[in-house]
């Protein structure tokens, strides 16, 4: 009864411990890979992590939008990015996203995606050039976007709004 006892103890043993060493190897490729796009807790913690020199949060924001961001994603590798989602409030989808990157190749339609453009033209953002993207979302709510760039940075702003709001709350950006 005693070796029975000892052999169930044992093999316990031996299930926490590969238990624990698939915790450990879940951790390394982020501890080794910390410049990948992974998910941060806040603005704040990506500047701490990653080597960003300039992160453009609005200063006006509309209040059907829940502050902070819902979510923050950052990279350092192979280029910068980052993309900030802010919910509607009082629901689950995304209204506003906010993305930031080294590259102008990277898109983040995934959630605030334009099903219907209705209008795509130039305009000047404080001085900027601009593309301003209006149309309608899958649903039939307003969708807008805003785009530029600020040296090697690439801003994209895209809400579930019109272009109006979508415009002040980008022009809010610049300090």
């Amino acid at each position: 009864m005693q070796r029975k006892f000892s052999n169930y103890l044992l093999f316990a043993a031996a299930i926490a411990i590969l238990a624990g060493g698939l915790k450990i190897a879940g951790w390394l490729p982020m501890l080794t890979q910390r410049d990948l796009m992974r998910k941060y807790a806040s603005v704040e913690d990506v500047k701490a992590e990653l080597s960003f020199r300039e992160i453009r949060v609005p200063s006006y924001f509309p209040q059907n939008l829940s502050w902070p961001p819902s979510t923050v994603l950052a990279q350092g590798k192979p280029f910068p990015a980052l993309i900030m989602e802010f919910e509607q409030a009082g629901g689950k989808s995304a209204g506003l996203v906010i993305s930031q990157s080294g590259s102008a190749s990277f898109r983040t339609d995934g959630r605030i995606k334009i099903a219907q453009l209705k209008e795509k033209v130039g305009y000047p953002l404080k001085g900027r050039d601009a593309t301003l993207e209006v149309g309608t979302c899958g649903n039939g709510d307003p969708c807008s976007r805003i785009s530029w760039s600020e040296g090697n940075t690439h801003i994209t702003v895209a809400a579930r709004s019109t272009p109006l709001e979508l415009i002040k709350v980008a022009e809010s950006m610049f300090r």
